[in-house]
């Protein structure tokens, strides 16, 4: 299928219908060193730069685990701890324990969050 648009492109068919008019290697060679640049410099408009604050990539996966099991299990038992003192003191047994072991696994999941640094980046917008 040939029409008049195949001579505006240059594109003359050799023998065996091959397209004599392959750019060069060194043409091919600048197009790709243009294309590197064009793509390096838009790269570094859109690069987001690393939060600031705590790195906890630098520290073992074990010891974060045991730091996040830390922080959860003594939010829970330091809620139920006071929530068992208040049932004593007022004798309304078990509503202290129930309340204040509720407040205690809230503060333990939030406290968990913030040491894994989930909680940093939660009012911003855009990322």
């Amino acid at each position: 299928m040939s029409g008049p648009d195949d001579a505006s492109h240059g594109g003359t068919k050799g023998p065996g219908g091959a397209d004599d008019s392959r750019p060069s290697d060194t043409e091919l060679s600048a197009r790709l060193e243009q294309l590197n640049t064009s793509l390096g410099q838009v790269r570094s408009k859109t690069e987001v730069p690393e939060p600031k604050g705590r790195d906890t990539s630098s520290s073992s996966g074990a010891a974060l685990a045991f730091r996040l099991g830390a922080e959860f299990v003594s939010g829970v038992l330091v809620g139920s701890l006071i929530g068992y003192g208040i049932d004593r003191f007022f004798s309304i047994a078990p509503w202290g324990m129930i309340v204040f072991a509720l407040f205690g696994f809230a503060a333990g999941v939030t406290n968990m969050l913030r040491a894994s640094g989930e909680g940093r980046n939660r009012g911003k917008t855009g990322t």
